[in-house]
């Protein structure tokens, strides 16, 4: 019976290494390595509007901050993303509170187009690109199935649409992100979507302290 046991046990661990091997983003390797590439830190916040009688209304209560470490590999992208809705009301039918989700991207030259292919947490997509990677879309089918997937299984949504807009010269990222079911018929159904606002930080240096303890005496 123990031996039974014992190979059952081993089988469903390698069915479910398997699983996750094919199904997930998530950075697995022996060595972490600081300064393989070049990164960006995005900062920023999120203001949400939910689809509600045929338009979108202000949300308040699915408002986000969010951190991206973003790393960029030649023509490969890998993404971190963390966020955090504070709202006390919020009703998670968006997710969990608080979210991680990883995102690769690979860029191809396809015909005058630059096209990129995603794998992620929440699911794999597909976008287009200018060649500076400025303005970028992203479309990702979630994948509830995938053992790294932490939104929900339950939300009214099967869609993500990523619209990007990298202002470099200043410093800003714009995105939106949009949240809607599709049918198999094709007919779209909005659910959400949130206008994001980020900072860039890169690697730098600083000649002094940025900030000192401030001691009040009573």
């Amino acid at each position: 019976m123990k031996k039974t046991f014992f190979v059952l046990s081993t089988i469903a661990l390698m069915s479910a290494c398997s699983s996750v091997k094919k199904t997930a983003i998530v950075p697995t390797t022996s060595k972490s390595d600081f300064e393989d590439t070049y990164t960006i830190i995005w900062n920023g916040k999120s203001e949400a509007y939910r689809y509600i009688d045929g338009e979108y209304k202000r949300d308040e209560t699915y408002d986000y901050v969010f951190n991206v470490v973003q790393k960029r590999y030649d023509n490969v992208w890998k993404s971190t993303k963390t966020l955090h809705r504070n709202h006390p009301d919020y009703d998670f039918r968006g997710g969990q509170r608080s979210q991680t989700m990883y995102f690769q991207l690979n860029y191809a030259m396809n015909d005058d187009n630059l096209s990129s292919t995603l794998n992620s947490s929440l699911g794999s997509g597909k976008g287009t690109s200018d060649i500076e990677f400025r303005n970028q879309t992203l479309i990702i089918q979630l994948d509830t199935d995938n053992p790294y997937y932490n939104i929900s299984k339950y939300t009214p949504f099967n869609r993500m649409k990523i619209t990007q807009q990298y202002k470099y010269e200043e410093g800003l990222l714009l995105e939106i992100v949009e949240l809607y079911k599709e049918d198999k018929n094709g007919k779209v159904t909005p659910f959400s979507k949130m206008e994001e606002t980020a900072v860039f930080y890169i690697k730098g240096k600083l000649d002094k302290a940025p900030t000192i303890f401030n001691y009040v005496r009573e």
